[in-house]
């Protein structure tokens, strides 16, 4: 069990997460403006077509080992967003290839750091890249939307700091020492992300309630709380669960690392790893990674101000889409409608639809790749805020599938926001590789149904592979999983801790909605290490019937689920269907479930 908790901090933000731990530019010519007065009736001017490249904005920060002053530029963009959390500030941090000294990179919210090289080993910082959390009195439950890729550290007391929360990934990293993750003071924390890492010696999670790592290579792993998940890791502890807390799989059945930037001589390119299956270890390992990559000139560099209509434009002019920091309001979706797009965000760029639009729809296409930005649901209620393929989608993608890598979505929390359903995956083969689907608990614009959210994910599609999910809070089923034979390797989940009663929750005859949903018709579905809490902190004597549903068949199969009651702030009946033994009292102890059925 982790050490014991601080003091909880005084804010009435911070609602259940302070508990938790207690127990673990211009705007370019439109497509279709009308012509300017004057000129020939009925004919309009055609649209310019838009250009590929360009600079990267005021808010992307490239050093290079010469550049002069440069913790004093990393310690001035801490400070703007060490503790603006729900702020509108953007940024990343990029490193060109060599040797840096002496530097400690404290990453805040919405801030990006990584190496530009083809290789983490490319670009070394003897420092650290640190997250803590004395900004929240040493709670790190609340660490969101901050990343790191691509580098190799050199830490300089042996270890690096990564205390962090959900949306926080660690990628593409080797860390030439060992990787704490909790804050100073062995404090809260509810994380976490790990892939195609090497961390030479020993991963200490210490305080954090679950954690997912993927395709990496560690010296050791220390301990665990609730919910350890290890797919393809080299180093990774033995399968355990429950007692020790450890699923681990041997290999990963199908990865495809996310996009990244890097520098070749003078020129930006953007590189495509290729996709793995039975993947094991890190992609980089033995030198240049495999894959592709594209010029910066083959992408639309879009900045904040942008339209909906001329980023559209600029995929249907087949260029890809480069999205600089900052937040972007649509009026209409971005559509994907070729092939092997690429949609890459860098520091947290933030898509909102203002009027209850889409913000992302994807046709139902070959090699999609969406990764690296955030969505926040605007104030007029959506029905959907990314669609991944229509209704009806049937084509065969296993052999180049669509991934969304860290594609993150929040219903309220920066202000009111709405929306029926986050995420719909219609397309067949498609990859989920990290997302947190977030209807906020604490921030501006929350109640029951202010930030009404029915629904965080919904599969229709068959096939569909999730690797790290997790999705929180939804007023119904927070996943509903309707498409046959899909996978998931690690979910977490918090059931809506502001239910107002009993009544308010009520699925028909069953009490709740349950946390994941495998839809009745469904003959094949998997799962390995997946977790669901409750806090009913508005009405505490809330019961929910179970954390999992499913129907009871042999080719629908669980492995290592656990439910757990936050304080006794409402309790579970049983772990999945009625399998599993009821929480109770107030000792946030996991009732688990080691296979199903």
């Amino acid at each position: 069990m982790p050490p014991s908790s601080p003091t909880s901090p005084s804010s009435p933000s911070v609602g259940r997460r302070t508990v938790l731990g207690a127990a673990a530019a211009a705007v370019p010519v439109l497509a279709g403006a009308a012509a300017p007065a004057g000129a020939a009736t009925g004919r309009r001017r055609s649209p310019r077509a838009l250009r590929g490249g360009g600079d990267l904005g005021p808010n992307v920060l490239v050093f290079d080992p010469a550049t002069p002053g440069i913790q004093a530029e990393l310690d001035e963009v801490f400070a703007k967003q060490e503790s603006a959390q729900f702020g509108t500030g953007r940024y990343a941090l990029l490193f060109k290839p060599g040797t840096y000294h002496g530097l400690n990179a404290q990453i805040g919210f919405y801030t990006s750091i990584a190496g530009l090289g083809l290789s983490p080993d490319d670009t070394t910082i003897n420092g650290d890249v640190t997250v803590d959390a004395g900004w929240f009195d040493g709670n790190a439950t609340q660490n969101f939307w901050r990343s790191a890729e691509n580098l190799a550290l050199v830490p300089v007391n042996g270890t690096n700091r990564w205390a962090v929360a959900q949306a926080a990934p660690f990628r593409r990293m080797h860390v030439r020492g060992g990787l704490d993750l909790a804050p100073s003071g062995y404090g809260w924390a509810s994380g976490g992300y790990i892939a195609d890492c090497r961390i030479d010696d020993q991963v200490g999670p210490y305080s954090q309630q679950q954690w997912y790592t993927r395709d990496s290579v560690v010296g050791s792993w220390l301990n665990g709380v609730w919910n350890m998940v290890f797919s393809g890791v080299q180093g990774a502890p033995a399968q355990g669960f429950p007692n020790p807390v450890y699923t681990t799989l041997d290999t990963t059945p199908v990865s495809r690392e996310k996009p990244f930037l890097y520098v070749s001589g003078a020129e930006f390119r953007v590189f495509l790893p290729e996709k793995r299956t039975n993947a094991r270890g890190v992609t980089w390992g033995n030198g240049t990674p495999r894959g592709t990559s594209l010029p910066l000139s083959r992408f639309y560099v879009a900045k904040p101000g942008v339209s909906a209509a001329t980023l559209n434009q600029a995929l249907a002019q087949g260029l890809h889409l480069l999205l600089t920091p900052g937040v972007y309001h649509l009026d209409r979706p971005i559509q994907v409608d070729r092939p092997n797009t690429v949609v890459l965000g860098l520091g947290y760029a933030t898509l909102v639809p203002d009027n209850g639009t889409t913000a992302l729809k994807v046709a139902d296409v070959d090699g999609v790749r969406l990764a690296g930005f955030l969505i926040d649901a605007g104030p007029v209620n959506s029905r959907t805020l990314l669609e991944i393929g229509p209704a009806g989608a049937a084509k065969d993608h296993s052999a180049n599938p669509t991934t969304v890598q860290d594609v993150f979505v929040r219903i309220g929390g920066a202000g009111a926001g709405k929306a029926t359903t986050s995420i719909v995956v219609n397309n067949r083969h498609t990859i989920v590789d990290h997302t947190w689907v977030w209807r906020a608990d604490h921030g501006t614009g929350v109640g029951w149904e202010t930030n009404r959210a029915d629904y965080g994910v919904v599969v229709n599609g068959d096939d569909v592979l999730c690797t790290g999910l997790f999705v929180e809070h939804f007023n119904k089923y927070d996943v509903q999983w309707n498409g046959q034979r899909g996978r998931t390797i690690f979910f977490q989940n918090e059931k809506a801790y502001d239910a107002p009663n009993q009544a308010a929750i009520q699925n028909g005859s069953v009490k709740g909605y349950a946390a994941y949903k495998v839809g009745d018709h469904v003959t094949a579905h998997e799962g390995w290490g997946l977790g669901s809490y409750c806090y009913y902190n508005v009405d505490p004597g809330i019961v929910q019937h179970h954390g999992f549903s499913a129907p009871n068949r042999p080719g629908v199969k669980f492995h290592d689920l656990l439910v757990v009651s936050l304080g006794g702030n409402g309790q579970y009946e049983h772990v999945i269907n009625e399998a599993g033994a009821p929480t109770s009292g107030t000792s946030t102890t996991p009732s688990t479930v080691v296979s199903y059925p």
